[in-house]
């Protein structure tokens, strides 16, 4: 393999533009919509999705700054504290930069360097991961949930992702 991580992850990038562009004219209660009663909202997936690039990239590798490791729980209770959508899109673009950077720096050596969970999971443990994992588990959680964004989004009428 040549180059960086971020070569084969070029269209993650266009995906998080995608996601920003989509979220950025939302009003506060269009980002409550959910497809369904007892589905999570716009705004709690979009509040998720920074969640989780925060947790695994810093939390688990401890990539990036204080900043970051500030968004590791924005999506606790996020259709309670109500971000709106100028204060999630600034999250999803500080997010992706600190993603982008380590995609950028990374090389095929680097994949399988591994990593503990910092603290236990429900079941008491403290597995391992390797950072290839990391990376295309992040990866495909943008995408799902990012899904989840664009259908429901469809569903109220509004144009989804146009990937």
């Amino acid at each position: 393999m040549a180059g960086t991580v971020f070569d084969f992850y070029t269209g993650w990038e266009q995906h998080n533009a995608l996601l920003i562009k989509s979220i950025a004219p939302l009003q506060v209660e269009q980002l409550m919509w959910s497809p369904a009663e007892g589905l999570w909202s716009i705004r709690m997936l979009a509040c998720h999705i920074v969640a989780a690039r925060a947790w695994w990239f810093h939390g688990w590798m401890g990539e990036g700054d204080d900043d970051l490791r500030g968004l590791i729980r924005m999506d606790d209770d996020s259709d309670l504290t109500r971000p709106d959508a100028s204060t999630i899109c600034a999250a999803l673009e500080k997010s992706w930069s600190d993603v982008h950077a380590c995609l950028s720096r990374w090389t095929e050596a680097d994949l399988s360097a591994s990593f503990q969970r910092p603290r236990p999971n429900a079941q008491g443990e403290r597995p391992w991961r390797d950072r290839r994992y990391i990376i295309w588990h992040v990866a495909e959680h943008d995408v799902h949930h990012g899904g989840e964004i664009s259908l429901t989004l469809g569903v109220h009428g509004l144009r989804g992702l146009d990937m």
